[in-house]
């Protein structure tokens, strides 16, 4: 297996339609994909003890969070045959209805990609320091719990 270098995962402010679309293009020219999966993930408008959350700010222990990326991805191309995998996290406010998380896995077959994106989704929510703080409606917060 070939040693993948650190990459970083981090982006500042909400992740756009057209980032997600050039990240998809850019697969294009790759002849021996056969499947891709995605998952994004988007911030909701839950009602909270009467409260809407109207953002969610993120924040990271950016150094330690990268390492861990790292470590996840490496263990998933072991499990995995992909051809390629890119995670993209959101760092700062980001309101209700915009997109936070995106993965992206491939590889020659489907099922390869699909069962690698949800095992990395669900290693991210677990292991990874990052934390959001959602900011509701009458201008109090309380920190996110992953569920």
């Amino acid at each position: 297996m070939t040693e993948r270098k650190v990459k970083n995962i981090f982006v500042q402010g909400p992740i756009t339609s057209g980032f997600i679309a050039e990240k998809i293009q850019s697969h294009s020219t790759q002849k021996n994909i056969g499947g891709h999966s995605i998952f994004l993930g988007q911030v909701r408008a839950d009602a909270i003890s009467g409260n809407t959350v109207l953002a969610i700010e993120y924040t990271a222990y950016e150094e330690m969070a990268l390492e861990m990326m790292h470590t996840i991805r490496e263990s998933v191309f072991e499990k995995f045959e992909l051809t390629c995998m890119h995670v993209y996290h959101s760092l700062g406010k980001i309101h209700a209805g915009e997109i936070c998380l995106f993965v992206f896995t491939s590889s020659v077959h489907r099922k390869a990609a699909m069962d690698a994106c949800e095992a990395v989704v669900e290693r991210i929510k677990k292991e990874l320091p990052i934390w959001g703080k959602e900011l509701l409606e009458d201008e109090t917060h309380q920190w996110k719990e992953n569920k």
